[in-house]
């Protein structure tokens, strides 16, 4: 684990926000991307990080067994070098429900990032822009849907919806969205209840209605816990919606939907029969259910139950382009990252975000040549073999946070 700065060091820059400078003036520069390669990313991150955000950042579940479990996923493969093969040409481009972007990688929904950097999601909305790569956007973003939008000038972004505990507001947001000119309605489908994320609770980081969300007033997070009423525990209104909620969605937007946190092939095809256009592998990075598998763990599963009726995305412990490259070759259409866009934006801001992406680009357009693959559509299961030796479930190393 990375230590992160503490309060005792320097003072807050900006109310509300939860960096620290590290000693440097140019923190906050934009011409400064703040790190060189993906593997001093996270120790930079931490540094230009206050420990109350960093524990909301890096934190996951109870124990963080699923946290740990995410990383292992991908060390339990290796990639099966061919030689002598034409890669004088290597093509990223790909088309992710129907937006053409310049690799098969899009960032996953995190919340609270005007918390981590005063550029917050307009800064990631522009570096994405620049990249040419697809943004996703959570209901709990600092910034509101609208700038977003505005500063979004590549692929169409998508939003990420908590349901609320009126649908009225639910569906307000998903036409909020669209006529914003969002392109996809992303559904989280995991958080009836946050779990307990004892990280977090130690860091003192609370998800309540005191961190600023610039969707509304009346944009409530997710339930923090369940609530002893007599001799049973009760939840809010919204843990009491199922599968029709899709259809009820559906009437309320045109946009597509994605469904997010599917891990079992049951629950794809249930998406999938309420009109899911896309169905994203993902435990939350770990935040949610404790003891859940690895997202890449379950991804084979959803692959096979969903087969050509949906596109199949993957999120949780990516960090390299090999590990995209992995996912890939398991079936996955794209795949989506959350924590790394966290520390790049830590460490630099907008311009962070940009080396983060062309870093993480350069390298998965590295991993294919060395595979002998030229094109996202070559890749195939036969790159990939099993990993030697015993499984390394739960192996933990200096790379230990996970997921988005």
């Amino acid at each position: 684990m990375v230590p992160p700065a503490h309060a005792s060091e320097c003072d807050e820059v900006k109310a509300g926000s939860g960096l620290v400078p590290p000693g440097s003036e140019n923190v906050w520069d934009h011409r400064d991307p703040g790190f060189r390669t993906l593997a001093e990313l996270e120790a930079i991150a931490a540094r230009r990080t206050m420990g109350h955000v960093w524990a909301y950042i890096e934190g996951g579940a109870g124990e963080e067994r699923t946290l740990a479990a995410n990383r292992a996923a991908f060390r339990r493969w290796v990639l099966r070098p061919r030689v002598l093969e034409d890669v004088s040409e290597i093509d990223l481009r790909t088309a992710i429900l129907g937006n053409r972007t310049r690799a098969p990688v899009f960032v996953s929904p995190t919340a609270y990032q005007g918390e981590v950097h005063p550029d917050a999601e307009v800064g990631t909305a522009r570096a994405l822009s620049a990249a040419g790569l697809l943004g996703t956007y959570s209901t709990l973003s600092s910034s509101s849907l609208e700038q977003i939008a505005a500063a979004s000038h590549g692929p169409a972004p998508w939003f990420q919806l908590y349901l609320q505990p009126d649908f009225a507001v639910s569906a307000s947001l998903a036409r909020r969205a669209e006529k914003a000119g969002f392109s996809a309605i992303v559904l989280t489908a995991d958080v009836p209840v946050l779990a307990v994320r004892d990280r977090q609770a130690e860091g003192g980081f609370a998800i309540d209605s005191s961190v600023p969300i610039g969707n509304g007033r009346d944009i409530l997070p997710p339930s923090r816990e369940p609530e002893l009423q007599g001799e049973v525990y009760r939840l809010r209104s919204e843990a009491s919606q199922t599968w029709d909620v899709l259809d009820r969605l559906r009437e309320s937007t045109g946009l597509p939907l994605i469904v997010k946190g599917i891990l079992t092939a049951e629950d794809a095809r249930r998406a999938v029969a309420h009109g899911a256009r896309g169905i994203l592998v993902s435990n939350h990075g770990g935040r949610q259910l404790d003891g859940a598998p690895a997202s890449l763990d379950a991804l084979a599963e959803v692959v096979a139950a969903v087969g050509n009726s949906a596109e199949v995305y993957l999120d949780g412990g990516v960090r390299r382009g090999s590990d995209v490259l992995i996912a890939l070759a398991l079936g996955a259409h794209a795949v989506g990252v959350g924590r790394p866009v966290l520390w790049a934006l830590a460490a630099g801001g907008e311009s962070g975000v940009r080396q983060y992406f062309a870093l993480l680009t350069t390298e998965l357009a590295t991993a294919m040549a060395l595979v002998g693959r030229r094109r996202i559509a070559e890749i195939d299961r036969t790159l990939i073999g099993p990993a030697p030796g015993p499984a390394r479930l739960g192996e933990r190393g200096p790379d230990r946070a996970d997921g988005p």
